[in-house]
């Protein structure tokens, strides 16, 4: 990409006003998706969830691509589904915004998983109407991913991530990789007493623009400083070299629990994490667009010219203390 398109993907952000994002229709969404019971991988009533997914995006425009195999878990083989649609950007690099769809499975008791499954797939097709309507400069994947939840009780080992490990193998193999310049991973952004920490297996400069269009916005009670270690759906694409970011509440009592129903959650938080999202897309763009003109500019690089380069050590806080007292 060349300096000149790099402008011009500025200039376009700049006159295309953003749009709003629904928390109305994203909780819709979320009713509807919650009534529909226990949807875990390979049930009849994640076919019916699919059906749902499919057509809201039909009606909005957009065409579903399946994604579809039979993965061995620890105790059955089951036939799972990604859906994924796309939004044609300017240009063919592609950000990816995903979640996960399915609900664990549990025989114990009857779990709906309002905020773990259905706050995600809710919350991406409403994204799915805004990005729709909005001039992209990159084209924009929405991937509804199935198999994130463990078969077994606990996570362990390959015993969850099913989806994201299946869509990067396949995206490996096509040569599609090398056109996912970023992920945004949505997982559990229901919670009414909404906190997302930082995950420290994320990449740091998407986690820090999505920490500062919090900030930008007086959201920032809700993504908070702290730090956590998440493994989820991120991590496939993070071992792939895919800079990758996971907003997500693990801090919610309902988890995994016959508790985390409707009344666990709040159309808030999905408007929250909407508003930042689309906030943050602007400078994601910005950023990989700086990205792509550098790796064009060393393809095709100009005369050489002598410069003199004085190389710098990063010093931790401790270190400047040291020099400053020395001095």
């Amino acid at each position: 990409m060349t300096r000149a398109v790099a402008v011009a993907i500025l200039a376009l952000q700049a006159v295309t006003p953003p749009p709003k994002f629904d928390s109305g229709r994203a909780w819709e969404h979320l009713r509807q998706l919650v009534a529909i019971g226990p949807r875990p991988s390979g049930s009849p009533a994640i076919e019916l969830t699919r059906k749902y997914i499919k057509d809201q995006l039909s009606a909005g425009g957009l065409t579903t691509v399946e994604q579809v195999w039979d993965d061995q878990t620890p105790i059955d083989k089951v036939r799972m589904v990604n859906l994924v649609a796309t939004i044609p950007g300017a240009h063919k690099e592609r950000i990816v915004v995903a979640g996960h769809y399915d609900t664990k499975l549990y025989r114990q008791f009857r779990f709906v998983g309002a905020s773990d499954g259905g706050s995600s797939a809710a919350f991406l097709l409403e994204l799915a109407r805004v990005l729709k309507a909005r001039r992209n400069p990159f084209t924009i994947e929405l991937l509804f991913l199935d198999g994130e939840e463990a078969r077994m009780p606990d996570w362990h080992g390959t015993d969850n991530t099913y989806g994201s490990r299946h869509y990067v193998e396949l995206a490996r193999r096509d040569g599609s990789l090398a056109t996912l310049k970023a992920l945004v991973l949505i997982d559990m952004i229901g919670d009414r007493d909404l906190d997302i920490r930082r995950d420290t297996n994320s990449t740091p400069w998407l986690t820090n623009i999505i920490w500062e269009a919090a900030r930008r916005q007086d959201l920032d009670d809700y993504f908070v400083p702290d730090s956590t270690r998440i493994e989820d759906d991120h991590l496939p694409f993070l071992a792939a070299g895919v800079p990758s970011i996971d907003i997500i509440d693990l801090d919610y009592e309902a988890w995994h629990t016959a508790k985390d129903t409707l009344d666990a959650v709040s159309a808030r938080s999905l408007q929250v994490v909407g508003d930042v999202l689309i906030a943050a897309l602007p400078q994601i763009e910005t950023q990989l667009s700086k990205g792509l003109a550098l790796a064009a500019r060393r393809l095709h690089p100009g005369p050489k010219r002598s410069v003199g380069v004085n190389a710098k050590k990063k010093l931790r806080g401790r270190d400047r203390l040291k020099q400053a007292a020395a001095h």
